[in-house]
């Protein structure tokens, strides 16, 4: 049996967690001027992915359950 290979997007876009997966806000890496600076400071940090993507991430990042 072959092995599988990992969509190498996902592995840099998700890091496993004990408790699921995080991962980084999206619009935050570019033409940030037009945003106020509430909105910017908001999207700081990461969040955790929702329970009905992680089937998603599972099939995406094989071996990570």
């Amino acid at each position: 049996m072959p092995k599988l290979k990992s969509n190498s997007g996902a592995l840099k876009r998700f890091k496993r967690t004990a408790k699921g997966f995080k991962h980084k806000q999206a619009f935050r890496s570019h033409i940030l001027t037009k945003k106020t600076t509430k909105r910017k400071r908001q999207l700081r940090g990461t969040l955790m992915v929702a329970d009905a993507d992680l089937k998603l991430i599972f099939r995406m990042i094989p071996g990570s359950r």
